[in-house]
């Protein structure tokens, strides 16, 4: 389960930022296509928090759609997995939102 290191690199990350400060609140994004599980990255968040400054806060975890252009015919199309067919017929899609995982808002004490 490769969230579990994922999810001790968040909490690490945000201590930092807090400079000792208690964390009430972590808003994440990851995207639909990123091969993170939100749940894994839920149940992890407690126990890589215990004895941190995050202990008892709040994770919001946000899902980014996955979103591709055709490289073809330059339209978007919504993706569901990493790999997709454009209404024009072509495979040649080109990634362009659903791969990240963004720490997107701290709220300190």
């Amino acid at each position: 389960m490769h969230e579990l290191g994922i999810t001790q690199n968040i909490v690490a990350i945000v201590s930092e930022y807090a400079e000792g400060a208690r964390v009430q609140r972590v808003v994440l994004e990851v995207g639909k296509l990123s091969a993170i599980l939100p749940d894994a990255i839920e149940f992890c968040f407690d126990i890589c928090t215990q004895g941190t400054v995050l202990v008892g806060a709040i994770l919001e975890i946000r899902e980014v759609p996955g979103l591709g252009r055709c490289r073809d015919c330059g339209a978007e199309i919504h993706l569901d997995k990493p790999f997709g067919i454009c209404s024009c017929g072509s495979v040649q899609l080109d990634l362009i939102a659903g791969e990240e995982l963004k720490i997107k808002e701290i709220e300190i004490e």
